[in-house]
């Protein structure tokens, strides 16, 4: 994998890139292209899995050519960890009814698939005409249990990334690429 690119580069903390910017923008282009194309005539109701979502939902909404409207739900099941701890708890919930919308969840990254699964169940009781997962992020390797992504936009390596939302201890959000997080390195 290629080393991150300048000014970033003298941070120790992050290590390899996994998905470089340029890349990164081209293939949500394609997502929303895809999306745009399923839902004509359905316009979806992207709800952001908080907080690691919401810069892959901004760029993937101006990539869909509908009108589509926005909600949020927090689920934790990190804290400030690097590892899931496996218990799901709802932190904040949707503001809006999901009976007969159709639904898109749009995850930041799937690890063990428990949080999407119960978030899944959770979201299908509320009667959605319709309910579909795109995540940026597969991470192989670590399922415990098989979700059912209908749009996935990268599968990556069983390495703790950062970037484009995803963090550590609310750092490294902002970056515009997804690059390794070096947990050695930065004491964690």
């Amino acid at each position: 994998m290629p080393p991150v690119p300048p000014p970033y580069d003298i941070n120790l903390d992050l290590g390899e890139l996994v998905v470089p910017e340029d890349v990164l923008q081209a293939r949500i282009l394609e997502l929303g292209r895809q999306i745009t194309e399923d839902y004509q005539g359905r316009p979806p109701l992207l709800v952001g899995v908080l907080k690691g979502a919401f810069v892959f939902m901004a760029d993937l909404a101006r990539a869909i050519d509908l009108p589509v409207e926005f909600d949020f739900m927090a689920v934790s099941s990190y804290g400030a960890a690097t590892k899931t701890s496996g218990v799901v708890r709802i932190v904040k919930d949707l503001d809006l009814d999901l009976t007969d919308r159709h639904v898109l969840i749009v995850e930041d990254i799937v690890d063990s698939g428990l949080t999407l699964s119960y978030l899944r169940k959770n979201l299908l009781a509320r009667n959605p005409a319709s309910l579909e997962i795109c995540a940026l992020l597969v991470r192989e390797g670590n399922a415990a249990t098989e979700v059912d992504l209908r749009y996935v936009a990268f599968r990556i390596p069983p390495a703790f990334v950062v970037g484009y939302g995803l963090d550590v201890a609310e750092r490294y959000r902002n970056l515009p690429f997804v690059c390794v997080y070096n947990e050695k390195v930065a004491g964690h």
